[in-house]
């Protein structure tokens, strides 16, 4: 059974979710959790909630390189490792977009799901160790 956050509920807990999202960007880094599952509960198609999720991960990322940037902790020597990363991430992107054409929304859906259940598992296995 899947929840679905109906117009009303939406009101205040995008906000809620905003705020959320920014502390817990703040302290990990990681900028996928609660927007995620919001996007996913307020019924976006696959093609719509990846947008979405592009939007959000943009916006969380400049914040937290500003936030980086203003206590002096970017630096050029990042540069070739910033490279590496963006390679890896454009590649990622192709990728996932390959994919997402040819799967059907239910198993766009299982995949996706079971992306968040890995990412939130290692994310707590890291906190613990």
């Amino acid at each position: 059974m899947q929840y679905t956050a109906g117009k009303r509920t939406q009101k205040w807990l995008g906000p809620v979710t905003g705020g959320l999202t920014g502390l817990v960007t703040a302290a990990t880094g990681v900028s996928s959790m609660p927007v995620v599952p919001y996007f996913q509960s307020i019924g976006l198609e696959k093609d719509a909630l990846v947008q979405a999720m592009g939007l959000s991960f943009t916006v969380s990322t400049l914040a937290l390189s500003a936030n980086l940037a203003a206590v002096n902790a970017l630096s050029w020597s990042l540069g070739q490792a910033a490279g590496i990363a963006l390679a890896a991430v454009l590649t990622g992107l192709w990728l996932g977009q390959t994919f997402r054409k040819r799967l059907n929304p239910a198993a766009f859906r299982l995949w996706f799901l079971s992306g968040l259940l890995v990412l939130g598992f290692y994310l707590f296995v890291r906190s613990v160790i």
